[in-house]
């Protein structure tokens, strides 16, 4: 008989490991991919990343103006909070080994040669902040081989920070210094909620939610804060389609370990993995993410669905 029983530990209000136990296991191993412990790493990068909120809660308060930029707005925060980041990632112990994709200096098609890869959004919801609807999040994912392994997601306005490391769970710390463990609701299947931005839907996204058996819907910008909607049970479903443009990595790759860490669902509607630094940054086609034991169906109504409107659109 093999059994195996995983226990995340949090001791003093930190994370510090999960402890394994079988009746063939060592007992509080810490996750290892080569030559990185992402335990230790998560501890030093939960500060840097509570450093950038507070950077761009403090442009929040005062300095919100909109820089002019080619696809989409971008303020001084997202420029300061890209630059901070940076420097303080860029500084940590072997940092030639990671590769660093951003949003705020992200240029080119080719993926990066590196296994381990940075992804970062300093400032999801560039829109809400300049709106100031507090619907602002920010992305630090750390990708291995292009999947991501450790990830934070930090809402500076709700002053929480959500953290996980692949096979550890999903947390969030607030800023006193709080850990909890969090995880998904159970789908009512009878009475799904989805979480959607109120604004910026095409027509045919527009026609597939509405065709989606969704009973209620939860207006949320960024999609930081939608997967944080989901975790915190407040949603059961995000959607994104592309259309003449698409979501790009940076938007997903640490909003998706936070919501599987806490028991959710993400991938594209055929159901494979979503897969970043593969050169072309644009996320096409559609993903979704769930909390879970839906997943698999809501996919294929999407798909169906998405199939008919382009069928029609052809007629």
């Amino acid at each position: 008989l093999h059994y195996q029983l995983f226990i995340g530990i949090v001791i003093n209000g930190t994370f510090f490991a999960k402890v394994k136990v079988s009746n063939d296991s060592v007992i509080g191993n810490p996750v290892h991919y080569s030559s990185i412990d992402l335990d230790r790493l998560m501890t030093t990068v939960r500060p840097i990343a509570w450093g950038a909120m507070k950077i761009l809660h403090g442009f929040y308060q005062g300095d919100i103006e909109e820089i002019e930029k080619g696809d989409g707005p971008v303020t001084k925060a997202d420029l300061a909070a890209n630059h901070y980041l940076l420097e303080h990632l860029q500084a940590l112990p072997d940092s030639e080994s990671f590769g660093f994709l951003s949003e705020e200096t992200h240029t080119g098609t080719t993926a990066l040669p590196q296994d381990w890869v940075w992804i970062i959004d300093p400032l999801d919801g560039t829109r809400d902040f300049i709106d100031q609807t507090g619907e602002y999040a920010l992305h630090i994912a750390l990708c291995y081989q292009q999947h991501p392994v450790l990830a934070l997601v930090g809402i500076p306005e709700s002053h929480k920070l959500y953290f996980a490391v692949k096979d550890r769970g999903c947390f969030v710390e607030t800023a006193d210094g709080q850990v909890q463990p969090l995880t998904v609701a159970s789908p009512n299947p009878e009475a799904l909620t989805l979480v959607v931005s109120r604004t910026h839907r095409d027509q045919r996204f527009q026609d597939l939610i509405d065709r989606m058996p969704f009973r209620d819907r939860h207006y949320v910008g960024s999609v930081g804060c939608k997967i944080v909607a989901i975790v915190e049970q407040q949603a059961d479903v995000y959607i994104s389609l592309s259309g003449k443009s698409a979501a790009k990595d940076w938007d997903f790759a640490a909003p998706e370990l936070i919501l599987t860490e806490a028991g959710g669902a993400f991938s594209y509607f055929d159901g494979t993995p979503v897969t970043y630094n593969r050169g072309d940054v644009r996320q096409w086609g559609g993903i979704l993410a769930s909390n879970g034991s839906l997943q698999s169906s809501l996919c294929a109504t999407a798909t169906q669905i998405v199939n008919e409107l382009d069928q029609e659109a052809q007629c």
